[in-house]
């Protein structure tokens, strides 16, 4: 048994070591990650970084060492062929950075449109009783134990934009306009 112990303390020891070797060494593993985050396609545009940057795909290490059909194209081709294809790459790069952008706005409607399906639009009317958040930052939070909503009051005018003005059940004016987000409806 307890050269199972030694065994495992042994083997967290060297996990261990290896963590804060890696962390003191990780300017060294930077260049990598940083390759790997710019030859990723991202989904907003439809394109990697590098491709939008340079026009043309960026080749990994990997690529290099076990060449991919489209390097071993690129080393057959002549100087004067890939300075021309190069060029055309070159050329295309606006047209790609548009089609990114054409992209990225189709992928922010899809996201508004779906995040817009979870908006519940609250909707007071004059007289309504309703009562009030009362957040960390105001004069009459109490501390974690205390109430989270505050006494009911009465709408006494709705404002445009989602802000509501408030009257204390004593008739007294609340002095500022809150906004709707804070307020849920009171039932008696």
């Amino acid at each position: 048994m307890n050269g199972a112990v030694e065994t495992a303390t042994k083997n967290i020891k060297r996990i261990l070591i290896k963590m804060i070797d890696n962390y003191k060494n990780w300017h060294e593993q930077l260049p990598y990650a940083l390759l790997g985050y710019r030859t990723t396609t991202r989904t907003s545009t439809g394109e990697t970084p590098y491709l939008l940057v340079y026009g043309t795909e960026g080749v990994i290490p990997a690529e290099v060492k076990i060449p991919s059909l489209r390097i071993i194209q690129e080393e057959e081709l002549k100087d004067t062929e890939w300075v021309r294809s190069r060029y055309e790459q070159l050329a295309m790069i606006e047209e790609k950075r548009m089609v990114a952008v054409y992209h990225e706005q189709l992928y922010r409607q899809r996201i508004s449109r779906s995040l817009n399906k979870l908006v519940r639009t609250r909707l007071f009317q004059i007289g309504q009783l309703i009562l009030k958040q009362v957040f960390p930052h105001q004069e009459e939070y109490k501390g974690k134990f205390a109430l989270n909503w505050q006494r009911p009051y009465m709408v006494r005018k709705v404002l445009s934009g989602g802000a509501i003005v408030l009257v204390e059940m004593d008739r007294q004016d609340w002095p500022k306009a809150i906004n709707a987000n804070a307020l849920k409806r009171y039932y008696v």
